[in-house]
């Protein structure tokens, strides 16, 4: 490169302010941490700008200049910086033994979600075991993820709960009995889920917790008011928060928990005051999905209905803080999602936008969908519809359309995609999964 023959050749100068002197500074004055802010910007920076996957890239050009800049690529700290700046990956688990091997494996993985290289299985369990005498319990509301469990909830109220390495049914919840506020008050209205705790919640408004890892009597860590507070029709957080959207009683769409305390923190908002009714129809009757809520990084939640979206600050000292963004076209509730610091917001039109949540949910790109679709979900980089048994991915950095499942599903119930694992339920008492990082 033209930098390391200059400063070869000026090494006999003695003009620090001169651009040259700086140009012999990097071949080996420039002290390791910042050469290592260095990499991290231009990663990052190219992460922003082409996409995830060109980050690799960039870095690769960063370490060819000299030795000095390909030492920093042995620093644990900076893949640290890595892999929490262009995957939001918070703590190094036990899956992987350095902070290097787990931005590999994120790389990799979504290089192999990009080019449709996955590995496709069927969870299989029984659908008699329901917690009621119809046949409301075979239908599949929600699913959850981690690294390596699945959870599915029923409209019966159960929870099961399986092991995804071996693809086993591990343990049915359900929900502690009591009088119930008409027939559809049970469904599953909401799943968090780690590999250490389960909580989910149902439409009457309780929260059940149990220990993943054994079968642990599960708890209700909160009882439910219908009358007070109207029907929970979303249901989502992390560890540190709790939200729920509700329906049902105007100026109180929004419950918040400090995740860790179990603590209600916040109560208050207008977002479903239009669908007050059809949530104390949701208790009696079967009906559409009124609204959806996701937690985004930054301490943040949004949230939608079919003609609003809210983004929420979760630290808001007991006072909710509505910000609140009208959309001119009908909103897909079913397919709208939220990841990282994303939004996918697609519409009855047929179009999707996906928007930056922190930044006033601005645009980073729209794309043109199947007509048809009914559910979506998203994870960091890609989105994932379903429409007319099929699912399609797309490219949500640069709004392009990638490709379909080669698998034909029946009648989605339920779909959830993380940076792994993409899992749809159908009306067939079978879970599909489909695994982008089992090579």
């Amino acid at each position: 490169m033209s930098t390391s023959s200059s400063s070869s050749s000026n090494q006999g100068g003695d003009a620090p302010s001169s651009s040259r002197s700086r140009m012999r500074s990097s071949n080996g004055v420039w002290p390791e941490p910042f050469l290592e802010a260095l990499a991290l910007h231009v990663a990052v920076d190219a992460s922003r700008t082409i996409g995830r996957l060109a980050a690799a890239q960039a870095l690769f050009n960063i370490f060819q200049v000299c030795s000095t800049w390909r030492a920093i690529s042995r620093s644990d700290l900076l893949w640290q910086n890595l892999a929490r700046s262009i995957w939001n990956v918070r703590d190094l688990l036990l899956l992987r033994e350095s902070w290097r091997e787990e931005y590999v494996y994120r790389h990799r993985t979504a290089a192999a979600f990009r080019s449709r290289r996955y590995e496709h299985a069927a969870l299989h369990f029984d659908p008699t075991d329901n917690n009621n005498d119809d046949d409301d319990g075979l239908s599949c509301r929600r699913l959850a993820l981690s690294n390596h469990h699945l959870a599915a909830g029923f409209s019966d109220g159960a929870v099961h709960l399986f092991h995804i390495p071996t693809l086993l049914h591990l343990f049915t919840f359900y929900p502690q009995h009591r009088d119930r506020l008409g027939r559809f008050s049970s469904p599953v209205s909401g799943i968090i889920l780690s590999d250490a705790r389960l909580v989910f919640a149902t439409l009457d408004g309780d929260i059940h917790m149990a220990a993943v890892n054994g079968p642990s009597p599960l708890r209700r860590a909160h009882l439910g008011d219908v009358v007070t507070d109207g029907a929970l029709v979303d249901f989502a957080g992390c560890d540190r928060w709790w939200v729920g959207l509700y329906a049902g009683v105007p100026g109180r769409a929004f419950h918040i928990w400090n995740g860790e305390t179990e603590e209600l923190v916040s109560v208050g908002g207008s977002l479903t005051d239009p669908e007050a009714v059809m949530g104390w129809h949701m208790l009696t009757e079967l009906t559409g999905i009124i609204g959806r809520i996701r937690v985004v990084s930054g301490d943040m939640a949004v949230a939608c209905t079919r003609d609003r979206v809210v983004v929420l600050p979760l630290i808001s000292q007991g006072v909710l803080e509505e910000r609140e963004e009208e959309f001119p076209r009908e909103i897909v509730v079913g397919a709208f999602d939220a990841y990282n610091d994303l939004a996918m917001v697609p519409d009855a039109q047929g179009e999707a936008t996906v928007r930056r949540v922190q930044g006033g949910m601005e645009e980073v790109c729209r794309f043109t969908m199947r007509e048809g679709v009914s559910f979506g979900c998203m994870n960091g980089g890609y989105g994932v519809t379903w429409g007319g048994g099929v699912i399609r991915v797309w490219d949500i950095e640069h709004g392009q359309y990638l490709y379909s499942f080669r698998e034909r599903i029946g009648e989605c119930n339920a779909l959830i995609a993380d940076e792994r694992f993409v899992a749809a339920c159908c009306d067939d008492a079978i879970i599909h999964l489909w695994d982008f990082g089992a090579q």
